[in-house]
């Protein structure tokens, strides 16, 4: 199924205009989301509330070119 969807995206990118932007975005959100889970987590235990400015504060390019590598992995 996952590879199916792998497959599809990749044509996605070469085929339609604006595919890359699209990938991009798909990427961005997927780690963001991760990101904000994680935050979460920590403020659940911290006892605090949690804010986009932690999630957005705490990602790294490096992070988006692991999401991206985990995404394209077929």
């Amino acid at each position: 199924m996952w590879a199916l969807l792998k497959m599809a995206m990749a044509v996605v990118v070469v085929v339609m205009p604006g595919g890359f932007p699209l990938v991009l975005a798909y990427i961005a959100t997927r780690t963001l989301l991760e990101r904000w889970r994680v935050a979460q987590a920590q403020a659940r235990e911290e006892g605090r509330p949690v804010s986009v400015r932690d999630v957005v504060g705490s990602l790294h390019f490096r992070d988006l070119i692991r999401e991206a590598r985990a995404v394209t992995a077929l």
